[in-house]
């Protein structure tokens, strides 16, 4: 499932979450749902509950929401539900993106990745950039492995 979480945008401009689903097809995967939602702590916390509840969905991958303005709660409602928490995703993102991309800007992400019951999920910033930097250096090489991981008895 690819969310983009977002006051703005919509399926004509959302470059992102449609950069994102390019990928996932691309390296094998369906994407079976794709939505936008608000940047609402509530409404996020919802979607990912009824995520984890759906048989066909094993991940979701969030982008936008992830900095430190008053709107942006991601973070807040994605960390609420983790049973487990990766916190090498989000420490091998900002660190690509101080070396590769944005430099010292890279500590306002507050990028987020764990599981919730036997889901996968990914939380990234909005930007094309960090969607291309997320998916390609970290979650398409490691995402099977993740998933093995989940489902080991």
């Amino acid at each position: 499932m690819v969310v983009t979480v977002s006051d703005t945008r919509i399926v004509e401009n959302d470059t992102s979450g449609q950069l994102m689903q390019e990928l996932l097809n691309a390296h094998g995967y369906k994407v079976v749902r794709y939505t936008i939602v608000k940047d609402e702590y509530d409404g996020i916390r919802q979607l990912l509950r009824e995520a984890v509840s759906s048989r066909e969905i094993e991940a979701v991958l969030l982008t936008g929401g992830t900095g430190i303005a008053p709107r942006d709660t991601t973070y807040e409602a994605v960390r609420s539900l983790l049973n487990k928490e990766l916190p090498g995703f989000g420490e091998i993102f900002r660190y690509l993106s101080y070396t590769e991309d944005i430099g010292p800007a890279a500590i306002l992400s507050r990028a987020i990745a764990g599981t919730i019951g036997n889901m996968a999920v990914f939380s990234m910033p909005g930007s094309q950039g960090a969607v291309k930097l997320a998916m390609e250096k970290i979650i398409l090489p490691e995402l099977r492995h993740v998933m093995r991981e989940i489902y080991k008895k």
